[in-house]
Parts: structure tokens; C-alpha cells; sequence
């Protein structure tokens, strides 16, 4: 990739090392867009594109230069930039379990992914999306296996019929579960939040829950 001037053949190069970050970008994004995380699709593409330009700029100002300028300098800045990004992403519950971490260890190795594009190292980032991907996706799997008990967030619209939708949703389960009421994480005034905590592992159709009356949101605790 050399820089004399304007080129078609650097554009074509700059668009191709872009259009992987993109790519890659959303297929780690879409895992945990799917899993409703805070950092989705967009904030994953956004954080390996910016990323890989990273690289490329450096390789610019590096030939620009005659080669005697640092080409790792900007990317290394992203590489420990990045965790200020992730740190907001984890979170201490009121359950006191700590969610996010995966979501911001997951934008964190997109930025180097994506560093790894810009300097057209394709093979490492071929492999390391894929073994990526297979962590979060097939490992995932095995910790819910792993896990001791359920805990299903929702939220309704009215927390006088607390009661009434409890009784609801252990018709809807068909399974004996405790219950602890919560403020709500919308926020909304008279709204109530409520874990609904299950003593085992149950491969369980949680969507069912939005249907019923009152329920607005349904979530799955990490």
C-alpha cells in the first residue's frame, strides 16, 4: 500500500481493508446486539473501522515520512484507549451480579482486530474473528449449562397488579420460582421491576412472557 499521491490503486485498498472491519464489525456485533447488549451491531462496526483507520494512517504518515516514524504509535493508543469505552459497558446489578464484561472484552478485541486490517494482517484477523466467534457463541452455551440457577428480569406497567402477573407468569413457566421485586430499569414512574429466579437450568421460551398483559420487557440475567 504506497502513498504517492492520489491513487486508485491505495483507494481500492483502503476500501477493501474498510469493507473487512465492516464486515467483521458486524458479525461480532450482531451476536451481541442478539443478546441485547448496550454495545450492538453499529458501536462494533464503528470501534473496528476506526480502528483499522488507525493503521492506515499510520502506515501514510509513516511513508510519508520515509519510514522513519513510529507505525505502531496510534494503534498502541487505541489498543489501551479502547478500555475506557468498554469500562462503561460493565455493569454491578442490583442482584449484585457484574454484567458487560464479555460485551467490553468483545469491543476491546474488535479494536485490535481491526488494527490488524488496517495493516493488512488478513490472516490473524481471519482467524482470531473466527475463534472469536466460536467463544462467545459456543462457550456461552456451556456457562448457562454451568450455571445453578434462572434469573429472568421483567418489567410491567403496573405495580399494584404485581401479584396478579406473578401468578401469570408461574402459569405461563409451569415451574415453581421465587420472585424478588425491584426498581424498575426504565425508570418510568410506575413501572416495577422483578427477578424472577428459577432454582435450575431450564431451556425456557422467555418471550412468552411479553405476552402477557402489563408485561413490557423481558430479560434473561447474565
Amino acid at each position: 500500500m504506497e502513498f504517492n499521491g492520489f491513487s486508485l490503486d491505495v483507494l481500492i485498498s483502503v476500501g477493501f481493508r474498510s469493507l473487512v472491519a465492516v464486515i467483521i464489525g458486524c458479525l461480532i456485533g450482531s451476536e451481541r446486539a442478539r443478546h441485547g447488549r448496550a454495545a450492538g451491531m453499529r458501536t462494533h462496526i464503528i470501534v473496528c473501522l476506526g480502528a483499522a483507520l488507525t493503521s492506515m494512517i499510520s502506515l501514510y504518515v509513516s511513508e510519508i515520512m520515509g519510514n522513519g516514524g513510529d507505525v505502531l504509535r496510534i494503534s498502541a493508543q487505541v489498543i489501551s484507549g479502547i478500555g475506557f469505552l468498554g469500562a462503561g459497558m460493565i455493569i454491578l446489578k442490583s442482584n449484585n451480579v457484574i454484567t458487560g464484561l464479555t460485551t467490553a472484552a468483545g469491543v476491546w478485541t474488535t479494536s485490535v482486530i481491526g488494527i490488524a486490517v488496517g495493516y493488512g494482517f488478513y490472516e490473524g484477523a481471519l482467524v482470531v474473528t473466527v475463534l472469536f466467534l466460536v467463544a462467545i457463541v459456543l462457550f456461552a452455551k456451556l456457562e448457562r449449562r454451568k450455571k445453578a440457577a434462572e434469573i429472568i428480569y421483567i418489567e410491567i406497567d403496573d405495580m399494584y397488579l404485581a401479584n396478579q402477573i406473578v401468578a401469570q407468569v408461574k402459569e405461563t413457566l409451569a415451574v415453581d420460582f421465587s420472585h424478588r421485586m425491584m426498581a424498575p430499569k426504565s425508570n418510568k414512574e410506575g413501572n416495577l421491576g422483578i427477578n424472577i429466579i428459577i432454582n435450575r437450568r431450564l431451556n425456557l421460551n422467555i418471550l412468552s412472557l411479553k405476552e402477557i398483559e402489563h408485561v413490557v420487557f423481558v430479560e434473561e440475567e447474565s
